[in-house]
């Protein structure tokens, strides 16, 4: 693993890498008791040429970043954490699965360690990144359908607040509607939005939507980035994707065939089947 300290005091000292062990806090730390705290989600894949790649890191960078303002926690050089973490990626290679349906989960976290009761931008913080092999999401698979609830009562962010920060306190709020829903027989929550319940997001992920409008077309829309909404990098790269193959937004094609063809083509950068720019290579 690797942590990384900060104090409003010394600034930011210098970065170890590891063993897995466990983390010793002091019980007042500002992130158990009000949720200063944030986290961010990435993976290394290891290619058809066996070399290890980072699927657009700078992406994720760049999230944590705002996500880190908007927590009131401490600025950081995005560049040198990245290079931080590809070193403890590169360090952990051999975890990194021999396989194009498996992947290397990274996960980098930064709380508020401030030693205090006090409701208060903190003094101290720890930024520390752990890893684990991972494969398909869902036990069903990469590409197959999944089942999604949804109920107007309950919603998952709103205007003005951190919907579009990768926030522990975000998901935390939202287990008791995904309880519903799988008592229900559901495997996420579809978040509506507003008086007109407008459609947002699923419990882990961004949404497109296939349909046929009122003109008889075929559409592929997502919601806008309007706050509410996390910016995620997979989307992102749909929308790049279908602006380089010169596909009309919204108006799609076909839906399965574009998804399938969406999915073929992530997958060939992320394990390196095709050159992009997408990717860092790590080894």
């Amino acid at each position: 693993m690797l942590t990384i300290e900060w104090s409003s005091e010394f600034g930011w000292e210098r970065p170890h890498i590891k063993p897995l062990q466990n983390l010793s806090l002091h019980p007042g730390s500002s992130a158990l008791h009000y949720a200063i705290e944030l986290f961010e989600g990435l993976k290394a894949f290891r290619g058809v040429d066996n070399k290890i790649r980072l699927f657009r890191p700078d992406l994720n960078m760049d999230r944590m970043y705002r996500s880190a303002q908007r927590a009131t926690l401490p600025a950081f050089d995005k560049e040198e954490l990245l290079e931080c973490i590809l070193q403890l990626v590169k360090l952990d290679q051999e975890w990194v699965p021999y396989s194009t349906s498996a992947s290397l989960y990274i996960r980098p976290t930064f709380i508020g360690t401030e030693p205090s009761l006090g409701v208060k931008k903190p003094t101290k913080a720890l930024l520390f990144v752990i890893l684990s092999p991972v494969g398909p999401y869902f036990s069903s698979g990469s590409f197959s359908p999944v089942t999604l609830w949804a109920n107007p009562n309950y919603v998952r962010a709103w205007k003005g607040g951190t919907g579009d920060c990768k926030m522990g306190g975000n998901y935390a709020s939202s287990l008791f509607a995904q309880c519903e829903a799988m008592d229900s027989g559901c495997q996420q929550v579809l978040w509506l939005y507003g008086e007109d319940n407008q459609i947002t997001e699923v419990g882990t992920m961004n949404l497109f939507l296939y349909w046929i409008n009122e003109d008889g077309e075929e559409e592929l829309a997502t919601p806008p980035l309007d706050g509410i909404i996390l910016p995620g990098v997979t989307r992102r790269s749909i929308l790049e994707l279908a602006q380089k193959w010169h596909i009309h937004v919204p108006t799609m094609e076909n839906g399965p065939k574009l998804a399938s063809r969406i999915l073929d083509n992530l997958t060939s950068i992320q394990y390196g089947r095709e050159e992009s720019t997408w990717t860092i290579v790590v080894s």
